[in-house]
């Protein structure tokens, strides 16, 4: 049914989660996984201004957090019998979600996956605002887990 699992991941335990989920279900469904790690190019607007260098350490630390991200999916892919094809990607953008939509998009993934929170602090008290945001604006399923 499935050919092609989007893993929207930003490492945390929700989106551990949701890695689990899209594993089995690229498993079961012989499809290839493509885990997506968004990361806002420009999460301080004076950062760059007054010091370059606190740009190219935010970004060197959003690049390590992707790498974490990813080698936990990566581990789960590689476990015994799990022989999943997975594809590791980072994005620069502002809007996760709109980031997440346009890669299903340019990925032709049939699937999202993706944990129900994140790490965007306050919108954590109601159904993750990227969370929410792909279910609506998606033209794939979207599984959100808890």
């Amino acid at each position: 049914m499935f050919k092609n699992i989007l893993l929207a991941t930003d490492g945390s335990d929700a989106s551990a989660h949701a890695a689990e989920l899209a594993v089995n279900l690229a498993r079961s469904h012989g499809a290839k996984l493509t885990a997506l790690y968004v990361v806002d190019p420009y999460p301080y607007l004076s950062i760059g201004e007054t010091n370059p260098q606190g740009v190219q350490a935010y970004m060197a630390a959003a690049q390590k957090h992707a790498a974490q991200a990813h080698a936990k999916v990566a581990a789960l892919c590689a476990a015994p019998g799990a022989g999943i094809k997975l594809e590791a990607r980072m994005a620069e953008n502002v809007s996760a979600a709109s980031s997440i939509v346009q890669t299903v998009k340019d990925e032709g993934a049939d699937l999202v996956v993706m944990g129900s929170h994140g790490r965007t602090g306050i919108a954590r008290l109601v159904l993750g605002s990227v969370a929410s945001k792909v279910a609506a604006e998606s033209p794939v399923p979207v599984l959100i887990a808890r």
